[in-house]
């Protein structure tokens, strides 16, 4: 009798996760829609003002010094937006990015693969159509490489609440985690790129309030007087090192703990943490910190004829628009191709190609490398960003233009997913998931 190798599953690019995740992300993305509408909100305030008779109050505004000399604090209000604010944004990235390699459905190496690929495609790709169009230029313009290649999923969720669209969980799960792997890799690239000579002293001053901190969070204290001293401290030895001070963000996330002590069933620490510091980081810094960065004074940069002229304007453009479009789908397809994997049932490559396009919407991170990379207030800093304003606009309205056209079919696939006929709070598609698996 011939035995037969029985047939190997089918894989799934964009399978459902289970249901816990899922429910998970709906309401990280919930929180991070609102959040999105209020970053719009404050970025066109700052446009508005900016560009109005009463210029100066908004530049006074932004260039007011508060805080301690003495400890070499005494920044501007747009520094502390940026420097300190944001540290707030990335804490809460790196403990959504750790939550979802230690616990969450990425855990699986099979499912990581591709929001991680399609990550990395969509920071190389934008990287080199800019340095194609920069060649040559003078100014330093090529410094600003890395301008259009983060992803902000703030603004990205906030059209899909424009476009009311059903996308189907697996795809929104798919654009969370790709844009928070963008973000931890925008903060690698600013440390390693954009740090001139970092005070090793300070440096290493900062591991001992980092260390302290970790060594309360792994047992799982809660308590804020004793935390958010430890994490000042560390974010301003930081600081002063020379180091963007918003790697303390990362840093201090990766040392919150995942997994429960008792190993028994409910959120642990760091998604508890995450539940509180998400609202203040979406509703909050990110918004504060466009109102501080997105206010340009088109004349002030010599005309918005001389900015579009301006290779460094038509780099971030192109490679927003069509470099992170080209290595998104790229790199999603490369991995379907290597894998032999098939798209998840009611999935096309049309959703593929909207969420590409939705990668192209860069502002907080893009705005804080165009800073960064040409100095608050340079010529360059100013037509970086009207093309980070210009390169998220038209991908926002590509993307739109593309989901729009598929929002029946994701009516008809969420509806079909949410029916539970047992009335026990779960679809019953990921009960049969799970009992398949």
């Amino acid at each position: 009798m011939v035995s037969q190798t029985p047939p190997r599953p089918v894989r799934h690019l964009f399978g459902r996760g289970t249901w816990p995740e899922v429910s998970r992300v709906g309401d990280i993305l919930r929180t991070e829609t609102v959040g999105g509408a209020l970053l719009l909100g404050a970025a066109v305030l700052a446009l508005v003002w900016a560009n109005s008779p009463w210029s100066s109050a908004y530049q006074d505004l932004i260039g007011l010094r508060v805080g301690p000399s003495a400890l070499h604090l005494d920044l501007t209000l747009a520094q502390w937006a940026a420097d300190g604010l944001l540290a707030i944004f990335f804490f809460v990235a790196g403990l959504e990015l750790k939550r979802e390699f230690v616990a969450g459905d990425l855990r699986d190496p099979r499912r990581a693969v591709m929001p991680v690929a399609a990550a990395v495609g969509g920071m190389a790709v934008p990287a080199l159509i800019y340095i194609a169009v920069n060649a040559g230029a003078a100014g330093g313009a090529l410094s600003g490489w890395a301008v259009p290649t983060a992803t902000d999923i703030a603004f990205a969720l906030a059209v899909l609440a424009v476009i009311s669209t059903h996308l189907p969980s697996a795809l929104r799960t798919f654009l969370l985690t790709l844009a928070v792997v963008d973000d931890l890799l925008a903060i690698a690239i600013i440390a390693v790129f954009y740090t001139g000579s970092p005070n090793l002293l300070a440096l290493a001053a900062a591991l001992a309030p980092l260390a302290a901190f970790a060594f309360l969070v792994q047992r799982r204290v809660r308590s804020w007087w004793l935390l958010l001293p430890l994490a000042a401290a560390t974010w301003a030895l930081v600081h002063a090192s020379g180091v963007h001070a918003t790697v303390a963000g990362v840093l201090l996330g990766f040392m919150v703990p995942v997994i429960r002590r008792d190993s028994g069933p409910g959120p642990g620490l760091a998604e508890q943490f995450e539940h509180r510091w998400r609202p203040l980081s979406a509703g909050f810094a990110v918004p504060v910190f466009a109102f501080f960065a997105a206010g340009v004074s088109v004349a002030g940069v010599g005309g918005l004829g001389e900015t579009l002229r301006d290779p460094v304007t038509i780099g971030i453009v192109a490679g927003l628009v069509a470099g992170k479009c080209a290595g998104v789908l790229g790199s999603t397809w490369l991995v379907q191709r290597f894998t032999r994997a098939t798209l998840g049932d009611g999935v096309s490559w049309w959703d593929v190609l909207g969420l590409s396009l939705l990668a192209g919407i860069g502002f907080t991170v893009s705005l804080l490398i165009g800073e960064l990379a040409f100095g608050a207030g340079s010529a360059k800093d100013g037509h970086a960003r009207i093309g980070i304003l210009a390169g998220s606009l038209i991908s926002a309205v590509l993307a739109m233009l593309v989901l729009r056209a598929r929002n029946s079919h994701y009516r008809r696939l969420c509806a079909r997913e949410e029916v539970d006929t047992d009335a026990d709070g779960v679809p019953d598609v990921y009960e049969d998931d799970a009992v398949q698996r």
